[in-house]
């Protein structure tokens, strides 16, 4: 598997050495054989390495000091060989088929450069059902992906050209990296959806980027650099606008609830379409 893989799986960790044993059986479990598995350990205190330890005849490590999560993503990328990648977050498991699915649906979709499939929710332990606005489409997604992300990392898979041609995680976002990199796909590439739950996506847990505070401010970065692309067609460019000055007015508003009001007047501001 490590010598000519098809796909490369990639799992970016910190302190998670809880739930990683069972992240990685789940991928060491698929059904599909052409595959290897590295995992960034991003800087981990915890028992993570001696964890890492025990798997190290079935997997390649790549640790680092702590950077960030989207460093350990493209650590990843960088040292993987599969013309296929995918993600899995360490606190979410695959189930069994996953893999194979996925590289079925590039093989009868040669032109296609990503596609995801659907997911169960669990919360504090407990199955919940995701809100209307979470429900995943297929096609061209861009415009609904500006008001929140539609595609989970545990659950895609791309072609590594894709990732050549629109770059890897953004390093300078401490959170949200995942909404930019798939704005800049989904403004280009439609995307598939296998309408089958392949994946488990575990929250509810503090060390959740995706419980940080304040996650618009990055979201709003996020929309403003592809603002600044090129890319956009008048359409994208038009709706993109529009839920920059959404996130601003909210995220203001937000501010100034809270005293900080030279932050509000410096969103305040971008609002204004010649500040962009």
């Amino acid at each position: 598997m490590k010598n000519n893989p098809r796909v490369s799986v990639i799992i970016p960790t910190y302190n998670r050495a809880k739930t990683l044993p069972h992240a990685i059986d789940s991928v060491l479990a698929q059904d599909y054989p052409h595959f290897e598995l590295l995992v960034s350990d991003d800087g981990s205190t915890d028992e993570t390495p001696g964890i890492l330890d025990r798997y190290k005849e079935k997997l390649t490590v790549i640790r680092r000091e702590n950077t960030g999560v989207s460093r350990a993503r493209n650590r990843g990328i960088q040292a993987s060989k599969g013309e296929l990648i995918a993600f899995l977050d360490s606190d979410d498991y695959w189930l069994p088929g996953k893999l194979s699915a996925q590289v079925f649906w590039f093989s009868e979709n040669p032109g296609k450069m990503i596609c995801q499939t659907e997911d169960l929710w669990i919360r504090n332990n407990r199955r919940v059902n995701p809100k209307t606005k979470h429900k995943k489409l297929s096609g061209d997604i861009f415009i609904p992906s500006l008001s929140l992300c539609l595609i989970s990392p545990s659950a895609v898979m791309v072609r590594r050209a894709l990732l050549d041609e629109t770059g890897m995680f953004d390093p300078d976002l401490p959170a949200c990296e995942d909404y930019d990199l798939w704005l800049r796909v989904t403004c280009r590439f439609p995307v598939g959806l296998i309408e089958k739950p392949l994946v488990v996506r575990c929250g509810g847990h503090a060390d959740q980027l995706s419980a940080m505070p304040g996650l618009d401010k990055y979201r709003i970065r996020a929309i403003r650099k592809i603002l600044h692309t090129g890319l956009l067609t008048t359409a994208q460019r038009d709706a993109a606008l529009n839920t920059l000055k959404e996130k601003c007015t909210i995220y203001a508003d937000g501010c100034e609830k809270r005293g900080r009001h030279e932050e509000a007047s410096y969103y305040r501001e971008m609002i204004d379409i010649q500040q962009l």
